[in-house]
């Protein structure tokens, strides 16, 4: 099964707590305090890993915790910091806060790395309050609670050529002519229900991968057929590769064609106006000349039109050498979101609110919450 979207809830470490504790030994007179700091909580961080094709594994188990830092001790001995928890993606994966759908980070690159939820900060022990007017303090601080968050991850395969067409055009059997890629293949609508991608060899740097996505039928964008989730995976591409079925009348090719564009205008308006090159598939039936000659004059001038057999490889060279020549004109995709630039800090006034109710003032603040949160009340 092909998983390309989950949702997960993360949850960092908690920051160990401070301890409370003073030198008692002996010929230590007037040992003072000893309380050692708690150690930082694990963050979670979002890895992409080439290794990886679908997020499958996140299908099972949707929360994930990072270990809090350990606890301060005596004797000035700080607590361990908790190990990162690193949780492995496929590359082409976008990181979402599920509750605004905020891109928070586009993976495109094998090792690319974003940190979603930071670990607490460790309490301080009592040895870190001693001023000039108080040389034992008897306090100290908890760990500071972990961030979290639920996430979207999406899925979008990095592929620099797209097919596209309607089910049963033959773009399953174009994939496995021009690549070592072995989808299912079968002589009925929807073979393909899940995306394929395949490598095509045209020498060592003009190698470039093709995507076979699911075909598309009218009223996709209102879930006919397998509706337009699959389309998220040419979005990344450069190029299109509208495959045309040469068995059917000239009439239906056509009008294959135009609802093929508008359910590409329903999902993503620059998705329809990307650069495409039609493929007319089928090319060894009887009868099929006529019916190629009427595809060329339609689309004169409006897109290159390639008559082939994905079946007998008539035709495949030539469209091949069109695709290598095309993308080599083309711009490289970009991310999402832009590489993140060096961090600045900016500091600001935290946002402080007072509402009264009945005679009790409730005061609301982040900086408040995390104080209190690190304060022992008991």
């Amino acid at each position: 099964m092909f998983y390309d979207e989950v949702k997960i809830y993360v949850k960092a470490g908690d920051g160990g707590n401070g301890v409370v504790a003073f030198r008692r030994e002996k010929y230590v007179p007037l040992g003072g305090p000893s309380g050692g700091d708690g150690g930082r909580g694990g963050s979670v961080i979002v890895q992409a890993d080439a290794g990886l094709r679908t997020l499958v594994d996140f299908r099972y188990r949707s929360h994930y915790r990072a270990e809090r830092g350990q606890h301060g001790q005596g004797k000035n001995r700080h607590g361990r910091n908790a190990p990162d928890l690193v949780l492995k993606v496929p590359v082409g994966v976008v990181v979402k806060e599920a509750s605004s759908g905020q891109v928070i980070a586009d993976l495109v690159a094998h090792g690319q790395q974003v940190e979603v939820a930071a670990g607490g900060r460790g309490g301080r022990g009592n040895a870190r309050f001693v001023t000039k007017n108080n040389k034992a303090p008897n306090f100290a601080e908890k760990g500071e609670p972990g961030e979290e968050c639920w996430l979207i991850l999406e899925l979008k395969l990095l592929a620099d050529v797209g097919l596209i067409g309607m089910p049963n055009a033959g773009k399953s059997t174009l994939l496995s002519r021009i690549s070592a890629a072995r989808p299912k293949i079968a002589d009925y609508p929807f073979t393909t229900i899940s995306p394929n991608l395949g490598v095509v060899g045209a020498g060592e740097e003009n190698s470039f991968v093709v995507a076979d996505i699911p075909g598309l039928i009218a009223g996709a964008h209102q879930g006919a057929g397998l509706g337009l989730k699959f389309l998220r995976h040419i979005e990344r591409t450069r190029l299109l590769v509208h495959v045309l079925d040469l068995s059917l009348p000239l009439e239906e090719i056509i009008n294959n064609w135009r609802i093929v564009m508008e359910e590409l205008r329903h999902y993503n308006r620059e998705l329809a106006q990307r650069p495409q090159i039609i493929a007319a598939n089928k090319a060894d039936l009887t009868g099929s000349e006529a019916k190629a000659a009427g595809i060329k004059k339609f689309f004169d001038r409006r897109y290159p039109v390639f008559i082939i057999s994905a079946v007998t490889g008539a035709g495949i060279e030539a469209l091949l050498h069109h695709l290598s020549s095309a993308l080599a004109k083309l711009p490289p995709p970009t991310p999402l979101i832009a590489a993140e630039e060096e961090k600045v800090t900016v500091y600001a006034p935290e946002q402080l609110t007072v509402k009264r109710e009945g005679s009790v003032f409730i005061v609301k603040s982040p900086e408040i919450e995390r104080r209190v949160a690190m304060t022992y009340l008991d």
